[in-house]
Protein backbone atom coordinates (compact mmCIF):
# COMPACT_ATOMS: atom_id res chain seq x y z
CA UNK A 1 0.00 0.00 0.00
CA UNK A 2 1.39 3.40 -1.08
CA UNK A 3 2.20 5.53 1.74
CA UNK A 4 0.80 9.04 2.20
CA UNK A 5 2.76 12.03 0.94
CA UNK A 6 3.06 15.20 3.42
CA UNK A 7 3.88 18.59 2.44
CA UNK A 8 4.45 21.22 5.42
CA UNK A 9 4.90 24.62 4.99
CA UNK A 10 7.43 26.67 6.54
CA UNK A 11 4.96 27.68 9.43
CA UNK A 12 4.31 23.84 10.72
CA UNK A 13 7.14 22.86 12.33
CA UNK A 14 7.61 25.98 15.06
CA UNK A 15 3.98 26.37 15.64
CA UNK A 16 2.16 25.12 18.68
CA UNK A 17 -1.56 25.68 18.14
CA UNK A 18 -4.14 25.39 20.37
CA UNK A 19 -6.76 24.25 17.45
CA UNK A 20 -6.34 22.28 14.27
CA UNK A 21 -8.36 22.91 11.23
CA UNK A 22 -9.26 19.83 9.63
CA UNK A 23 -10.17 19.59 5.82
CA UNK A 24 -10.21 16.97 3.97
CA UNK A 25 -11.07 16.47 0.12
CA UNK A 26 -11.94 14.37 -2.76
CA UNK A 27 -12.27 16.03 -6.61
CA UNK A 28 -12.38 19.36 -5.24
CA UNK A 29 -10.44 22.18 -4.43
CA UNK A 30 -10.26 23.48 -1.35
CA UNK A 31 -7.58 26.83 -2.70
CA UNK A 32 -10.67 29.72 -1.97
CA UNK A 33 -11.44 28.25 1.52
CA UNK A 34 -7.48 28.21 1.95
CA UNK A 35 -7.34 31.84 1.29
CA UNK A 36 -9.70 32.77 3.23
CA UNK A 37 -8.89 31.39 6.74
CA UNK A 38 -5.19 32.72 5.92
CA UNK A 39 -6.65 36.21 5.74
CA UNK A 40 -6.99 35.31 10.15
CA UNK A 41 -3.72 34.03 10.48
CA UNK A 42 -2.85 37.58 12.34
CA UNK A 43 -5.14 38.10 14.14
CA UNK A 44 -5.35 34.30 15.68
CA UNK A 45 -1.76 34.65 17.09
CA UNK A 46 -0.51 30.88 15.89
CA UNK A 47 -3.77 29.25 17.75
CA UNK A 48 -4.47 28.02 14.85
CA UNK A 49 -3.36 25.03 12.15
CA UNK A 50 -4.65 23.32 9.36
CA UNK A 51 -4.22 19.99 8.13
CA UNK A 52 -5.50 19.29 4.84
CA UNK A 53 -6.37 15.53 2.98
CA UNK A 54 -7.29 14.72 -0.09
CA UNK A 55 -8.59 11.71 -0.18
CA UNK A 56 -7.38 10.17 -3.21
CA UNK A 57 -7.98 13.07 -5.66
CA UNK A 58 -5.44 11.51 -8.47
CA UNK A 59 -4.85 15.28 -9.93
CA UNK A 60 -1.23 15.88 -9.99
CA UNK A 61 -1.96 19.70 -11.21
CA UNK A 62 -4.14 20.22 -8.37
CA UNK A 63 -1.86 18.66 -6.27
CA UNK A 64 1.37 20.51 -7.39
CA UNK A 65 -0.93 23.87 -7.27
CA UNK A 66 -1.70 23.43 -3.67
CA UNK A 67 1.65 22.53 -2.26
CA UNK A 68 2.34 26.26 -3.99
CA UNK A 69 -0.15 27.79 -2.37
CA UNK A 70 0.25 26.35 1.24
CA UNK A 71 4.07 27.48 1.20
CA UNK A 72 3.33 31.21 0.96
CA UNK A 73 0.37 30.71 3.78
CA UNK A 74 0.94 32.58 7.21
CA UNK A 75 -1.24 29.62 9.16
CA UNK A 76 0.84 25.91 9.52
CA UNK A 77 -0.42 23.74 7.19
CA UNK A 78 -0.19 20.24 6.21
CA UNK A 79 -1.38 18.71 3.26
CA UNK A 80 -1.55 15.21 3.20
CA UNK A 81 -1.85 13.35 0.02
CA UNK A 82 -3.53 9.69 -0.47
CA UNK A 83 -3.03 7.62 -3.51
CA UNK A 84 -6.01 5.63 -2.65
CA UNK A 85 -9.78 6.89 -1.41
CA UNK A 86 -10.41 6.19 2.72
CA UNK A 87 -13.95 7.20 2.90
CA UNK A 88 -15.20 9.86 5.34
CA UNK A 89 -14.85 8.70 8.39
CA UNK A 90 -11.49 7.00 8.27
CA UNK A 91 -10.44 10.13 6.32
CA UNK A 92 -11.16 11.94 9.37
CA UNK A 93 -9.64 10.06 12.01
CA UNK A 94 -6.78 10.15 9.62
CA UNK A 95 -7.14 14.05 10.23
CA UNK A 96 -7.52 13.42 13.83
CA UNK A 97 -4.05 11.93 14.31
CA UNK A 98 -1.95 14.63 11.81
CA UNK A 99 -3.29 17.41 14.27
CA UNK A 100 -0.97 18.83 17.39
CA UNK A 101 -4.02 21.26 18.50
CA UNK A 102 -6.10 20.25 21.82
CA UNK A 103 -9.16 21.22 19.97
CA UNK A 104 -10.60 19.44 16.30
CA UNK A 105 -12.34 21.74 14.08
CA UNK A 106 -14.04 19.68 11.55
CA UNK A 107 -14.67 21.55 7.91
CA UNK A 108 -15.64 20.90 4.64
CA UNK A 109 -13.46 22.13 1.70
CA UNK A 110 -16.71 23.07 -0.16
CA UNK A 111 -17.47 25.71 3.50
CA UNK A 112 -16.88 29.49 3.17
CA UNK A 113 -16.73 31.50 6.26
CA UNK A 114 -19.52 33.96 6.31
CA UNK A 115 -17.28 36.48 8.26
CA UNK A 116 -13.59 37.43 9.02
CA UNK A 117 -13.58 36.82 12.65
CA UNK A 118 -14.23 32.91 11.91
CA UNK A 119 -11.20 31.26 13.48
CA UNK A 120 -10.72 33.76 15.94
CA UNK A 121 -14.02 33.04 17.40
CA UNK A 122 -12.92 29.29 17.59
CA UNK A 123 -9.65 29.78 19.01
CA UNK A 124 -11.45 32.31 21.76
CA UNK A 125 -14.56 29.96 22.34
CA UNK A 126 -11.18 27.11 22.86
CA UNK A 127 -9.67 29.54 25.35
CA UNK A 128 -12.13 30.46 26.99
CA UNK A 129 -14.20 27.68 27.55
CA UNK A 130 -12.73 24.77 26.15
CA UNK A 131 -15.89 22.70 25.27
CA UNK A 132 -15.77 18.93 24.76
CA UNK A 133 -18.00 19.35 21.32
CA UNK A 134 -19.41 22.61 19.51
CA UNK A 135 -20.91 23.06 16.53
CA UNK A 136 -21.28 26.54 14.85
CA UNK A 137 -23.63 26.23 11.97
CA UNK A 138 -24.40 25.94 9.24
CA UNK A 139 -25.63 28.86 6.03
CA UNK A 140 -26.85 29.37 2.39
CA UNK A 141 -25.51 33.05 2.73
CA UNK A 142 -22.51 32.68 -0.48
CA UNK A 143 -24.32 29.33 -1.73
CA UNK A 144 -25.14 29.27 -5.76
CA UNK A 145 -28.55 30.18 -6.28
CA UNK A 146 -29.32 28.25 -9.67
CA UNK A 147 -32.79 27.36 -10.59
CA UNK A 148 -31.09 23.51 -10.21
CA UNK A 149 -30.07 23.61 -6.64
CA UNK A 150 -33.45 25.36 -5.53
CA UNK A 151 -34.93 22.26 -4.09
CA UNK A 152 -31.52 21.54 -1.99
CA UNK A 153 -31.47 24.91 -1.23
CA UNK A 154 -35.46 24.97 0.46
CA UNK A 155 -34.54 21.33 1.84
CA UNK A 156 -31.51 22.81 3.58
CA UNK A 157 -32.74 25.95 4.56
CA UNK A 158 -35.34 23.93 6.47
CA UNK A 159 -33.59 21.28 8.37
CA UNK A 160 -29.75 22.47 8.37
CA UNK A 161 -29.86 26.34 8.27
CA UNK A 162 -31.13 26.10 12.04
CA UNK A 163 -30.23 28.68 14.85
CA UNK A 164 -28.45 27.98 17.62
CA UNK A 165 -31.27 28.55 20.20
CA UNK A 166 -33.11 25.66 18.16
CA UNK A 167 -30.20 23.61 17.28
CA UNK A 168 -29.71 23.32 21.23
CA UNK A 169 -32.65 21.96 21.68
CA UNK A 170 -31.53 18.50 20.71
CA UNK A 171 -28.24 19.22 20.25
CA UNK A 172 -27.18 15.73 18.84
CA UNK A 173 -29.54 16.15 15.99
CA UNK A 174 -27.68 19.49 14.37
CA UNK A 175 -24.09 18.04 14.20
CA UNK A 176 -22.43 17.79 11.42
CA UNK A 177 -19.06 17.18 10.36
CA UNK A 178 -18.04 20.51 9.50
CA UNK A 179 -18.34 23.60 11.33
CA UNK A 180 -17.63 21.30 14.18
CA UNK A 181 -15.27 21.58 17.18
CA UNK A 182 -14.24 18.37 18.68
CA UNK A 183 -11.94 18.26 22.03
CA UNK A 184 -9.24 16.10 21.09
CA UNK A 185 -10.04 13.87 24.12
CA UNK A 186 -13.11 13.85 23.40
CA UNK A 187 -12.33 12.23 19.79
CA UNK A 188 -9.65 9.99 21.46
CA UNK A 189 -12.91 8.59 23.53
CA UNK A 190 -15.08 8.39 20.58
CA UNK A 191 -14.06 8.50 17.16
CA UNK A 192 -15.90 8.20 13.85
CA UNK A 193 -17.67 4.54 12.63
CA UNK A 194 -15.46 3.42 9.96
CA UNK A 195 -18.10 0.85 8.99
CA UNK A 196 -20.09 3.53 7.61
CA UNK A 197 -20.03 3.46 4.31
CA UNK A 198 -20.73 6.05 0.96
CA UNK A 199 -22.81 8.91 2.37
CA UNK A 200 -24.52 10.00 5.55
CA UNK A 201 -25.47 9.49 8.74
CA UNK A 202 -21.93 9.32 10.46
CA UNK A 203 -21.86 12.47 11.48
CA UNK A 204 -24.85 11.84 13.55
CA UNK A 205 -24.64 8.70 14.91
CA UNK A 206 -20.78 10.06 16.31
CA UNK A 207 -22.91 12.49 18.27
CA UNK A 208 -25.59 10.75 19.46
CA UNK A 209 -22.52 8.52 21.18
CA UNK A 210 -21.03 11.52 22.23
CA UNK A 211 -23.93 13.37 23.14
CA UNK A 212 -24.59 10.13 26.03
CA UNK A 213 -21.11 11.16 27.55
CA UNK A 214 -20.16 14.51 27.08
CA UNK A 215 -22.01 18.44 26.72
CA UNK A 216 -22.54 19.41 23.21
CA UNK A 217 -23.26 23.44 22.62
CA UNK A 218 -23.73 25.00 19.38
CA UNK A 219 -23.55 28.84 18.93
CA UNK A 220 -23.65 30.86 16.22
CA UNK A 221 -20.46 31.07 14.15
CA UNK A 222 -21.68 29.88 10.79
CA UNK A 223 -19.98 29.24 7.57
CA UNK A 224 -22.05 28.69 4.02
CA UNK A 225 -22.17 25.10 2.69
CA UNK A 226 -21.25 26.18 -1.07
CA UNK A 227 -21.90 22.29 -2.23
CA UNK A 228 -25.86 22.21 -3.35
CA UNK A 229 -26.78 19.17 -5.40
CA UNK A 230 -29.60 18.40 -8.06
CA UNK A 231 -32.38 16.70 -7.21
CA UNK A 232 -30.74 13.85 -8.89
CA UNK A 233 -27.73 13.92 -6.67
CA UNK A 234 -29.67 14.26 -3.73
CA UNK A 235 -31.65 11.28 -4.31
CA UNK A 236 -28.36 9.09 -5.21
CA UNK A 237 -26.65 10.13 -1.98
CA UNK A 238 -30.24 9.33 0.01
CA UNK A 239 -29.83 5.84 -1.48
CA UNK A 240 -26.72 5.45 -0.20
CA UNK A 241 -27.37 6.32 2.89
CA UNK A 242 -30.16 3.78 3.42
CA UNK A 243 -27.83 1.46 5.07
CA UNK A 244 -26.20 3.91 7.41
CA UNK A 245 -29.67 4.92 8.80
CA UNK A 246 -30.33 1.37 9.06
CA UNK A 247 -27.00 1.16 11.59
CA UNK A 248 -27.75 4.04 13.38
CA UNK A 249 -31.42 2.46 14.29
CA UNK A 250 -29.68 -0.30 15.34
CA UNK A 251 -28.00 1.42 17.61
CA UNK A 252 -29.51 3.93 18.96
CA UNK A 253 -33.65 2.75 18.71
CA UNK A 254 -33.97 5.86 21.80
CA UNK A 255 -32.94 8.73 19.75
CA UNK A 256 -33.80 8.04 16.16
CA UNK A 257 -37.54 7.51 17.31
CA UNK A 258 -37.54 11.09 17.98
CA UNK A 259 -36.46 11.78 14.55
CA UNK A 260 -39.44 12.96 11.78
CA UNK A 261 -37.78 10.66 9.31
CA UNK A 262 -38.21 7.83 11.32
CA UNK A 263 -41.54 8.29 12.31
CA UNK A 264 -42.69 8.44 8.42
CA UNK A 265 -40.37 5.76 7.96
CA UNK A 266 -42.53 3.79 10.24
CA UNK A 267 -45.55 5.17 8.94
CA UNK A 268 -44.45 4.55 4.98
CA UNK A 269 -43.52 0.60 6.20
CA UNK A 270 -47.23 0.48 6.26
CA UNK A 271 -48.17 1.46 3.07
CA UNK A 272 -49.59 -1.52 0.60
CA UNK A 273 -47.58 -1.06 -2.69
CA UNK A 274 -44.65 0.77 -1.38
CA UNK A 275 -42.40 -0.21 -3.97
CA UNK A 276 -43.95 0.86 -6.77
CA UNK A 277 -44.45 4.57 -5.16
CA UNK A 278 -41.86 5.01 -4.05
CA UNK A 279 -40.36 5.65 -7.96
CA UNK A 280 -42.97 7.92 -8.16
CA UNK A 281 -41.99 9.95 -5.43
CA UNK A 282 -38.78 10.58 -6.91
CA UNK A 283 -39.85 11.28 -10.21
CA UNK A 284 -41.90 14.07 -8.68
CA UNK A 285 -39.37 15.43 -7.06
CA UNK A 286 -37.26 16.30 -10.31
CA UNK A 287 -40.70 17.85 -12.58
CA UNK A 288 -39.68 21.73 -12.82
CA UNK A 289 -42.97 23.01 -12.82
CA UNK A 290 -44.37 21.77 -9.65
CA UNK A 291 -43.68 24.44 -7.23
CA UNK A 292 -40.14 24.21 -5.16
CA UNK A 293 -41.53 23.06 -1.63
CA UNK A 294 -44.26 20.16 -3.26
CA UNK A 295 -40.90 19.04 -5.17
CA UNK A 296 -38.57 19.12 -1.55
CA UNK A 297 -42.26 17.17 -0.08
CA UNK A 298 -41.43 14.43 -2.32
CA UNK A 299 -38.26 14.10 -2.01
CA UNK A 300 -38.30 14.01 1.47
CA UNK A 301 -41.25 11.11 1.12
CA UNK A 302 -38.44 9.46 -1.22
CA UNK A 303 -35.85 9.44 1.41
CA UNK A 304 -38.26 8.53 4.27
CA UNK A 305 -39.56 5.31 1.68
CA UNK A 306 -35.98 4.20 1.24
CA UNK A 307 -35.69 4.20 4.91
CA UNK A 308 -38.70 2.04 5.58
CA UNK A 309 -36.62 -0.79 4.80
CA UNK A 310 -34.43 -0.26 7.96
CA UNK A 311 -37.36 0.44 10.62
Amino acid sequence: MSRPVLTDNAAWKRARPAVSVLIPFLRDDPSELLNLLDEEAASVSGAVEVVLMDDGTGDAVLTERLRAQIQSMALPVRLITLVKNEGRSKGRNRLAKAARGGSYLFLDSDMRPDHRRFLKAWADLTAREDPAVAFGGFSLLQAPEDRKFQVHRAMATKSECVPYMDRARQPEKYVYTSNLLVRRDVFEAEAFDAAFTGWGWEDVEWAMRVSRRFTVVHLDNPATHMGLDTVEALARKYEQSAPNFARVVGRHPDIIAAYPSYRVARMLKRLPGLDRVRPLMRRAAGIDWLPVAARAFSLRLYRAALYAEAV
